[in-house]
């Protein structure tokens, strides 16, 4: 999985990475005026895209909607 995330109360991209069960991730520029966007790139064989995206939306402050 790799990744760019907006975090609440963090002003800089997070750019995250994971491969099996190994994950790092770290602050990189900040985003000043550009879109607050979230974008997961999921990497493998008979992912369940309906669970990945219901799990991460979860997790957001603001309500995802999973495309249909």
């Amino acid at each position: 999985m790799k990744g760019v995330l907006a975090m609440e109360g963090c002003a800089e991209r997070y750019v995250y990475q994971g491969v099996h069960m190994l994950f790092t991730g770290e602050t990189l520029s900040p985003w000043g005026d550009a879109p607050r966007i979230n974008r997961l790139v999921f990497i493998g064989k008979n992912l369940d895209r309906k669970a990945l995206e219901e799990g991460f939306a979860s997790c957001m402050v603001n309500v995802y909607q999973p495309a249909k």
